[in-house]
């Protein structure tokens, strides 16, 4: 598994933004900040596996990063409308 010097920058820049999320999902001074922290940390972490399956050359991967953005997707927009006041 050779990575050239584009994949290190994608490997690089994704795990600081993933740091950087999770300092926000950590120290965010609202519920509302966690939970777009959270989405975000959701997306980069879709986008990771999505990244594996290029690098590993297996489709497996991306029906699972499908599957995690949805699930992903409807926890976020669950406790969005727990926080509104909407039923969930």
């Amino acid at each position: 598994m050779n990575l050239n010097i584009a994949e290190y920058l994608a490997l690089g820049l994704m795990g600081a933004a993933l740091l950087l999320s999770l300092y926000r999902l950590l120290r965010g001074p609202s519920a509302v900040d966690r939970v777009v922290a959270a989405d975000t940390l959701s997306v980069i972490i879709t986008g990771g596996i999505a990244m594996l399956a290029w690098l590993l050359h297996s489709v497996l991967y991306l029906d699972v990063a499908l599957v995690y953005g949805v699930l992903a997707f409807i926890g976020t927009v669950a406790v969005a409308r727990t926080i509104e006041g909407g039923r969930p």
